[in-house]
């Protein structure tokens, strides 16, 4: 959904960047390895501390490279079954790392909230796992609101602003993801059930 709305003016930005790097001989693939590579640092390594707004921080700097090797890959016109496998696989390694980051977070401090983000977790997984198997038996499956763009913006504005002592904040943004993926999974099941 937001994808969708943002993608003319995000692309006036990340375009430029995209042509800078393909010159100086970046590949799209390599640029998801390093982008996927640093959220992953940032995350596991910041989150668990309760360094909640500089590890928001970190993963925002890398996560620009997901806009990046998508919009690398079409501008190179080399696009490749491997690299859209790639960049998907990858991006569910960074979904686990960035949610698993935090559950480890709450489970070192004793907070019940755990148990919701793991179940936000999941619920990513189920949106993800469902749009693939329906598009693999050639069903339309898009939709929903807790797209990837969507579940990561509310999980870095909750951990982010809670790092700034936001009261509240971080329970609410968990409840909104795990809820809300979960809303998309059946979304999508139903979208694929009318078109049998």
């Amino acid at each position: 959904m937001l994808s969708a709305i943002l993608r003319k003016p995000v692309s006036r930005v990340v375009d430029p960047v995209a042509r800078l790097l393909l010159r100086i001989g970046v590949t799209p693939n390599g640029m998801t390895f390093f982008g996927s590579l640093g959220t992953c640092v940032m995350a596991l390594w910041l989150w668990p501390q309760g360094e909640y707004f500089w590890g928001t921080l970190g993963v925002m700097a890398f996560i620009f490279s997901d806009l990046l090797d998508g919009t690398m890959a079409r501008i190179s016109k080399k696009s490749t079954q491997w690299g859209a496998f790639f960049d998907s696989t990858i991006d569910r390694v960074v979904d686990v790392a960035l949610i698993g980051a935090l559950v480890l977070s709450l489970l070192k401090s004793d907070d019940r909230l755990a148990v919701v983000a793991f179940a936000a977790l999941i619920g990513g997984f189920l949106v993800s796992y469902v749009k693939a198997r329906a598009e693999a038996l050639s069903f339309n499956c898009d939709g929903g609101f807790a797209e990837r763009a969507e579940r990561v913006i509310i999980l870095l504005t909750a951990v982010g602003f809670a790092g700034l002592g936001v009261p509240y904040i971080l329970a609410v943004g968990i409840w909104i993801l795990a809820i809300s993926s979960f809303a998309t999974f059946i979304f999508r099941v139903h979208q694929v059930w009318k078109q049998r």
